[in-house]
């Protein structure tokens, strides 16, 4: 796994490098294979305290974790381990998809002391993702100004819509930090 750390106001000292790069290696051990991707690491320091964002794209999933803490150590132990945790959650399901589309291996290995009622558990969780409601309507042309505007007419934190220029479906939502994002289709 390739490393790419940065830093926002801290400046990413060897030590740091190195401690960051010794907690996300331990998640490698959850894999058949060694993921070949770059972890993206984000260390950022605010007047209310320091947070780390890391970002893993995988094949058939993107790992991604953020965590604020006065202590940057302690941020990033607490990352990794809500990291691990979406690596448990998902390795029922994904191993599960494999097994359906006879793929010869599955993308997480099977961990040592794994029993039966582990894996009862984890596809209980599975039930969690019931889909109790469905809403349909139609995407209405326009640009992503008025699709802001309608979103916070509505109250929502998201808005899909036609992007009346490119005629695709595009979503624009409100991010933690109070400003705009926008998810766009690749060309």
């Amino acid at each position: 796994m390739i490393y790419n750390i940065r830093g926002e106001n801290i400046e990413v000292t060897p030590a740091l490098r190195e401690y960051v790069e010794k907690k996300i290696s331990k998640l490698e051990r959850y894999f058949e294979e060694v993921p070949n991707s770059e972890a993206n690491v984000n260390l950022k320091v605010y007047s209310d305290g320091q947070r780390i964002e890391v970002t893993i794209p995988l094949h058939s999933l993107v790992l991604r974790a953020e965590e604020t803490n006065d202590d940057m150590y302690a941020a990033i132990d607490l990352v990794v381990s809500k990291l691990e945790r979406q690596i448990r959650k998902h390795k029922t399901r994904v191993n599960r998809k494999s097994r359906e589309k006879g793929g010869a291996k599955y993308a997480f290995a099977e961990m040592e002391g794994t029993t039966s009622t582990t894996i009862l558990e984890e596809q209980e969780d599975d039930d969690e993702f019931e889909v109790v409601r469905t809403k349909s309507f139609d995407l209405k042309p326009m640009d992503s100004e008025e699709a802001i505007l309608q979103m916070n007419m509505l109250g929502h934190s998201f808005f899909v819509y036609t992007n009346a220029e490119t005629d695709a479906t595009n979503v624009v939502y409100r991010r933690k930090d109070g400003r705009y994002g926008l998810i766009e289709p690749q060309a």
